[in-house]
């Protein structure tokens, strides 16, 4: 048996997005700019996909532009949003994806911007007073912080994220990367600037994504060429990628709760068996329901010999997850995330990660893998 549970890393597509993309390959090759028919046909597409997009959301199709994925979008916000509006100080978290705190970084060493890092609970979760008061103690700020966590799972309140930041007249932008699609997202009520999300994430193509860019925010472009996606981002849409990530995202939507239901059965099934079974582990991030994305489970296990081949021994015995321990020495990098939360350095943490494919067989399958090399490096 091989089982994968690095969903959190990129999810296998669904056969109804595989599908629909292969309609399009074969019907829609013009590009959307020409102005001849397959061009128009190819336009219309486009449009449709935005809107689909849209509607899930709750918000304008004018507000929606299709990017290469999270990581494009992720810089596109911080980038634009900082500089379009002058800003001189930023507001992120050490918790937050490289495509974030690099960037800001970046921006920092450049002169640009002033950066705070928000204190962070031992359990991910980021310390709302200390936000407030970053944010009332500095002039106008740019503030990204993430919706839920990818190596923890630990679910950040973007709802009460967005009151402060509406009340200090700070720009918000969101990395919801691990939750668009298996979350609901109500962009009209939410009070978020940026938004991005990834296909891949939720059963769509690799390489394709968007940014939602509120109406109450105008930035110019972070990439130039042509006047595609409304003059804000240059060079030929995918319309094959676009077409799955609509097609990805109603699916996601269609059967969210079903879904919600059966992950966190795998996820909660997983927790009690390690608990019962392998002594001595802890599961990093929150573990309230309620606080944790579903998908996610981070575990730290008891210090073992050969600890730094732990995934290498999952891989041997035909388990796909991923992780790392915090940083231990000089010598490694570690897990920046696993750092900031203070976790053990001297114990090896793997995060595994769920989807609608997964059975309980092979959550079964894993756990009796998982205890035979605990055994064995004990």
């Amino acid at each position: 048996m091989r089982v994968y549970l690095d969903n959190a890393a990129t999810t296998p597509m669904d056969a109804e997005v595989l599908k629909e993309m292969y309609t399009v390959m074969e019907s829609q090759f013009g590009n959307p700019s020409s102005i001849h028919a397959h061009g128009r046909e190819a336009r219309s597409l486009l449009e449709k996909c935005r809107k689909r997009v849209a509607t899930l959301l709750h918000t304008s199709p004018a507000e929606i532009f299709f990017t290469s994925g999270g990581t494009e979008a992720d810089n596109m916000a911080i980038r634009c949003g900082i500089t379009g509006y002058n800003i001189k100080h930023a507001i992120t978290s050490h918790l937050e994806h490289h495509a974030v705190i690099h960037t800001l970084e970046a921006m920092e060493k450049s002169g640009l911007i002033k950066l705070s890092f928000v204190n962070v609970t031992s359990k991910g979760e980021i310390d709302y007073e200390h936000l407030e008061e970053l944010l009332k103690n500095n002039d106008r700020s740019f503030v990204s912080i993430m919706h839920a966590n990818n190596e923890l799972g630990t679910i950040n309140d973007i709802e009460r994220i967005g009151e402060l930041c509406e009340q200090y007249n700070a720009i918000f932008h969101c990395d919801t990367v691990q939750t668009c699609g298996h979350y609901v997202h109500d962009l009209s009520k939410l009070k978020v600037h940026f938004m991005v999300c990834s296909a891949h994430k939720l059963h769509g193509p690799k390489g394709v994504g968007f940014i939602y860019i509120s109406h109450k925010v105008k930035i110019d472009p972070m990439i130039y060429g042509g006047a595609q996606e409304r003059n804000m981002r240059g060079g030929t849409e995918n319309i094959y990628g676009i077409a799955g990530l609509a097609k990805a995202l109603e699916m996601a939507y269609a059967d969210m709760s079903e879904h919600q239901q059966y992950i966190q059965g795998l996820k909660s099934h997983m927790m009690n068996r390690l608990m019962a079974e392998v002594p001595g582990i802890h599961f990093n991030g929150e573990t309230n329901p309620a606080k944790s994305l579903y998908t996610v489970l981070n575990v730290s296990f008891p210090e073992m010999e050969m600890a730094d081949m732990l995934l290498f021994n999952l891989d041997i015995a035909g388990i796909s997850a991923s992780g790392g321990s915090a940083c231990s020495s000089g010598s490694n990098i570690g897990s920046h995330v696993l750092n900031a939360i203070g976790a053990n350095p001297d114990r090896p943490a793997v995060r595994f990660s769920f989807s609608k494919y997964n059975t309980l067989e092979e959550v079964d399958f894993v756990v009796d893998k998982v205890k035979e090399i605990c055994l064995v490096n004990a």
